[in-house]
């Protein structure tokens, strides 16, 4: 028996499929009971459904090279067995109903304890309290963390600097400074000041095929589409979000940091105003704040339009911010909503329904992106097609999904994994700008 077992719990495999494979040299144990439980999920569409017929048909496929009541061997050099053993120690049949789930998988992970002393046996789930509860038997519990990053560390595209008056006349003067910094990543920002004259502070943007650092080239203070940055740090990304070159855009920050907004603007300034993209997409995942509505009637627009109210509210503000200064043109009618869904210059489409799909010339925005898998995650970026732009905004702290968290949801983990990419850029947002009383609110609750 391997030095190490590592017994899994049906939300892990349930959250990645590919954790079978992810434990190298050691043994993966599956208790009968989480088959049972996965078989539950499968007849459903969604992501949930999909993984679980996935995992069925992994070990489907295990299964024809040899016995997995015994363990068949991985090409890592571990092995994957399912036990249909029943038989727990005294302390689990004391201590646990043993008509739950839950419990039967830590008896089955105390069982393999009992019966190989000298291997060290790990119960592996992303549920808090059956690792509470496999601490207080003696168990080793840990959270399936392969995909996850430290927060700690999370990266937030820009830092400021120190720098002497004479820097900052030479960057209002050349408009870039060679770079002196080794380890920026592409499209980093430094914001460079002077305590002297905090004032005179300059925002650049670093250019990795030349090693410099530019002044904001793409936004100078100009209004797209009705709005202008209110602080330094949405002039940042309106920088990358009106850069063409610049392919995915990752936009985090707390409630009312004007994520969602700054995006729809900058979409509708590429898709209407300037014809770079043949149509503006914007999609979030379905997951409610409270309790569930339930089913709702009527087509998929009309089903939809409850999860897409924050979208129309944005628009709403940038329609009406757009058409001001037109409003004293009597007689011509101004275009709403409804307008640019008919022209075809925007689509709103549920998350559901994106993918197999091809998107081509499209300027895409996924809201609320922090309510995604990281599988779920590649699956919307490789839906882009030839001169098409991603735009994921969310705040990592807002999370409604269970067994995601600020570590491990597909957000953060698209941050940290594509930071290093030419063609993907980020920017954390910190100030609120929705209004005084939304500032409060995010800071102390």
């Amino acid at each position: 028996m391997q030095k190490k077992i590592f017994v899994l719990d049906t939300n892990v495999l349930i959250h990645n499929p590919m954790a079978l494979f992810s434990f190298g040299k050691h043994r993966v144990v599956i208790p009968i009971v989480v088959i049972e439980e996965i078989d539950q999920f499968k007849k459903g569409v969604d992501e949930k459904s999909r993984n679980a017929r996935q995992i069925g048909r992994y070990l489907d496929s295990l299964r024809e090279q040899g016995s997995l009541q015994e363990g068949v061997k991985t090409q890592t050099g571990g092995y994957i067995q399912i036990t249909v053993n029943n038989d727990v120690t005294d302390t689990a049949a004391k201590l646990f109903f043993l008509d739950r789930n839950d419990n039967l998988i830590i008896g089955t992970a105390l069982y393999f304890k009992h019966k190989y002393p000298k291997s060290i046996v790990t119960l592996v789930s992303k549920d808090a309290n059956v690792r509470i509860k496999a601490d207080c038997v003696g168990l080793i519990a840990e959270n399936y963390e392969t995909d996850t990053i430290k927060f700690d560390e999370y990266y937030t595209g820009w830092s400021s600097q120190e720098t002497s008056q004479q820097v900052l006349a030479e960057l209002e003067e050349k408009k870039y400074i060679p770079n002196k910094f080794p380890e920026l990543f592409p499209h980093e920002f430094v914001r460079f000041s002077n305590e002297t004259s905090p004032e005179q502070a300059v925002t650049t943007r670093y250019n990795q095929n030349h090693n410099m650092l530019y002044k904001l080239q793409y936004y100078k203070g100009q209004d797209v589409f009705g709005i202008s940055a209110r602080n330094f740090e949405q002039e940042m990304a309106l920088d990358i979000l009106l850069d063409d070159e610049i392919k995915l855009v990752t936009i985090s920050g707390k409630a009312g940091t004007g994520k969602t907004l700054l995006a729809m603007a900058a979409g509708l300034q590429k898709v209407v105003e300037e014809g770079k993209y043949s149509r503006l997409v914007i999609s979030r995942p379905i997951s409610p704040l409270g309790k569930d509505l339930g089913y709702l009637p009527g087509s998929k627009s009309e089903k939809f339009n409850p999860w897409m109210q924050p979208i129309y509210d944005n628009m709403d503000i940038l329609l009406a911010l757009h058409n001001e200064p037109h409003s004293n043109n009597k007689g011509k009618k101004r275009p709403s909503l409804n307008d640019f869904l008919d022209y075809g210059y925007l689509e709103l489409e549920p998350l559901t329904y994106i993918r197999g799909r091809s998107l081509p010339d499209q300027f895409i925005i996924i809201d609320e992106a922090q309510n995604l898998t990281p599988h779920e995650m590649k699956t919307i970026i490789t839906r882009a097609g030839e001169n098409t732009k991603i735009v994921l905004t969310g705040d990592p702290y807002q999370i409604d999904i269970p067994y995601l968290d600020a570590m491990s949801n597909g957000l953060s983990v698209a941050v940290e994994k594509l930071k290093n990419e030419e063609i993907c850029g980020h920017i954390t947002l910190e100030k609120g700008e929705r209004s005084v009383l939304a500032d409060i609110a995010a800071k102390y609750f």
